[in-house]
């Protein structure tokens, strides 16, 4: 990098060949997935990075187990996609409490949640978000391939992961698409 470029960073702004690469980022779950499924899908979706927002980097039980680190690793490594524990970004064991009281008063199992509770949301952003430097994050992020907002969820609108893509959205601009089970396609946003 020469004297130019690197001034250009330090204060923030950018070249114009940088200026071209827009950066893309996908939010995707482990419930619905089959490990060989869940690969093709970051595969079909130009995906080279994920990023695990989990506290604990596993799941329990065995249709699962495929999502445990170490297991999950591996075959992202196989598939050419990277790999980085953003445990930052992972919400608390206190906050992940909020959010099952609110399930439970609501009679719904964390596998079926569609939503998550407004307390949680509020507490999440505030308490971890706010506090997060994602703009060094997002300057970290590839420009040639997509990276993806990992979780256990399936569905976004139930995880902590939709807070962070909608942050990744609103300020830093970034195209963000949710990667479900059974689509053939994510579904762009934003």
């Amino acid at each position: 990098m020469d004297d130019v470029d690197a001034e250009n960073r330090r204060i923030g702004t950018h070249t114009p060949a940088e200026s071209l690469r827009v950066k893309r980022t996908a939010t995707i779950g482990v419930y619905g997935f089959t490990a060989r499924a869940f690969l093709e899908k970051l595969t079909g979706a130009g995906v080279g990075l994920l990023l695990d927002l989990r506290q604990r980097c596993g799941v329990r039980g065995p249709d699962y187990c495929w999502a445990n680190s170490a297991r999950l690793q591996r075959a992202l490594a196989a598939a050419s996609i990277g790999y980085w524990h953003v445990k930052q970004l992972a919400p608390t064991t206190e906050l992940r409490q909020v959010q099952y009281r609110e399930d439970a008063r609501q009679g719904v199992g964390k596998r079926n949640r569609v939503a998550l509770a407004p307390e949680y949301a509020e507490r999440y952003t505030r308490e971890i978000l706010d506090e997060f430097d994602l703009g060094a994050l997002v300057a970290e992020l590839p420009s040639d391939v997509a990276s993806a907002l990992f979780c256990v969820e399936r569905d976004p609108e139930a995880c902590h992961r939709s807070l962070v893509a909608e942050r990744l959205r609103g300020v830093y601009g970034l195209p963000v698409t949710d990667l479900r089970p059974g689509f053939s396609q994510g579904v762009p946003q934003g």
